[in-house]
């Protein structure tokens, strides 16, 4: 019996931490596209393959789909920040990445985007910043963020015999 109020607890708790994560997330984008006080700022992802599946998280801030990854603290290299942002995002540990390609946007905030392909092993699970799945690229590009659809666009050229 005493299972049950601890899972309602988590479960609260789980909640407020996405309702705290949404109201960072969108104040955060809608201050700095505004005033970008930093310049573009540095941001690293990661594709993640299983078969013609990819990983992507589906966002607490109900901004839609997003790879795994996030902003570049000041000591990390690009690598490093997408392999801590795979970790905290999916809980999936990074074995073998290499550099796909680097690009600019202006789309919400101004960014460079480091992305590489990444092989994980490991349990998915959710993070307060929203919750991994497994999907195909065709059906992801219209509901990713817009500063992401690049990747798409471009990682399917790789791809592209």
């Amino acid at each position: 019996m005493l299972a049950f109020p601890m899972e309602r607890s988590f479960s609260v708790l789980k909640r407020i931490n996405r309702t705290l994560f949404a109201v960072l997330s969108r104040t955060g984008v809608w201050i700095y596209s505004r005033l970008p006080i930093f310049g573009a700022l540095r941001a690293a992802v990661a594709i993640i393959r299983k078969n013609e599946l990819v990983l992507v998280i589906a966002r607490s801030d109900g901004r839609g789909l997003s790879f795994p990854g996030g902003f570049i603290s000041p000591w990390e290299t690009p690598e490093q920040a997408a392999l801590r942002e795979v970790f905290e995002e999916t809980g999936l540990q990074v074995g073998k990445s290499s550099l796909l390609f680097e690009y600019r946007s202006a789309v919400d905030i101004p960014c460079v985007i480091t992305v590489f392909e990444a092989e994980a092993t490991g349990e998915l699970r959710d993070s307060w910043e929203g919750s991994p799945r497994w999907l195909r690229l065709s059906e992801i590009r219209p509901l990713l963020l817009p500063n992401q659809r690049e990747i798409v666009d471009r990682f399917a050229e790789t791809k592209t015999p």
